[in-house]
């Protein structure tokens, strides 16, 4: 007998859009279980931005700080060790304007040999100021520092889609890393690199954006014995807490299996694409989490091969924990409700 707690990112829409987007959605047993689960908002304090960088470190003993480590952490999951010093992910993104606004895009693909001379470029140029920048993975890049930032910077994932001048670093020394960030997209104008994009009609890489700076964190706290997902993030939490993490598998019950302690699934199917605002793909999402994982999640607690079933759903800003446990299943005068009875407001 074991808990399973299963994190999922943006399955609760704002209001403006969530009645379009779930109109006609048949997901019965999502519902079911929200609506027979018992409801509880995390603490503020655990997750007050309802990011699953946040909940990942408060859930693995991470105290709050000034910014979250993050960088270390992915630092190792992509073969590198942090050593000593100060690492923020430096990621390559392309800024779009849009009138007088500047809005962000992750995620470009991006070779190997673009992302080393990037780096390069950008090397040679803050070699003067004691920057080092590396890309271990095309698109995930970091830079290390002698010092502490001293700032307080976003997750890439929270700013992706948004006008970047609201998520601009703060702190101390902000105007610093807004000067940073400023030379960063000169040195990418008309880049060698930039100009065989355009020319091949992608998007070029036209800055970076700064975030989750932190030193090496010495010891993880191990919450479950086994984690599994989709998520590069929740795999590198996981090795650092020595933890076996595995890619979800089509039967999600198998991630239970073959272990007495608790097992924390994570789930991020839905972030793509309601961050590029594709709500048809987000259904086609909703329906897959409800087919594949959802489902048999629920016959296994039905079937006693699970004692307990939470799920954590991240939202910007909101973080809900629904917690159903065996007795509960049995409780049909607990009326489901459709996904737009639990817009965010």
């Amino acid at each position: 007998m074991r808990n399973v707690d299963i994190v999922i990112l943006d399955l609760f829409l704002p209001q403006e859009i969530s009645a379009d987007a779930c109109a006609g959605l048949s997901v019965p047993v999502l519902e079911k279980i929200l609506a027979r689960a018992k409801l509880a908002l995390l603490p503020s304090e655990d997750c007050s931005t309802g990011t699953l960088e946040e909940w990942l470190c408060r859930t693995f003993g991470i105290a709050r700080q000034l910014d979250e480590p993050i960088a270390p952490i992915t630092l190792m999951a992509d073969g590198m060790q942090p050593g000593s010093g100060y690492w923020l992910r430096a990621d390559p993104v392309h800024l779009q304007m849009q009138r007088t606004q500047l809005f962000l895009h992750p995620g470009i693909p991006l070779s190997v040999d673009e992302a080393t001379q990037l780096c390069t470029s950008l090397n040679t140029h803050f070699a003067d100021e004691g920057l080092c920048f590396f890309s271990p993975h095309p698109q995930r890049w970091y830079l290390q520092m002698e010092g502490v930032s001293d700032v307080v910077t976003r997750p890439l994932s929270q700013v992706a889609g948004r006008n970047v001048q609201t998520y601009l670093p703060k702190g101390p020394n902000a105007l610093r890393w807004h000067k940073i960030f400023n030379e960063i997209q000169m040195v990418f104008f008309e880049h060698a690199v930039n100009q065989a994009r355009e020319a091949r009609g992608e998007l070029p890489i036209n800055s970076i954006w700064l975030w989750g700076g932190g030193h090496a964190v010495e010891h993880l706290m191990r919450p479950y014995t086994k984690v599994c997902g989709d998520s590069f993030l929740a795999g590198a939490f996981a090795q650092a807490a020595g933890i076996s993490y595995k890619i979800l598998p089509d039967d999600l019950t198998l991630c239970a299996e073959g272990t007495e302690g608790d097992v924390l699934i994570v789930w991020e199917g839905l972030r793509r694409p309601f961050q590029q605002g594709d709500l048809q793909g987000w259904r086609d999402s909703v329906q897959y989490l409800e087919q594949s994982y959802i489902a048999p999640l629920w016959k296994a607690l039905r079937n006693g091969r699970i004692k307990q079933l939470s799920l954590i759903v991240l939202n910007a800003g909101v973080a809900h924990r629904f917690v159903l446990t065996r007795s509960a299943v049995w409780k049909p005068w607990r009326l489901p409700k459709s996904l737009t009875r639990y817009a965010l407001a």
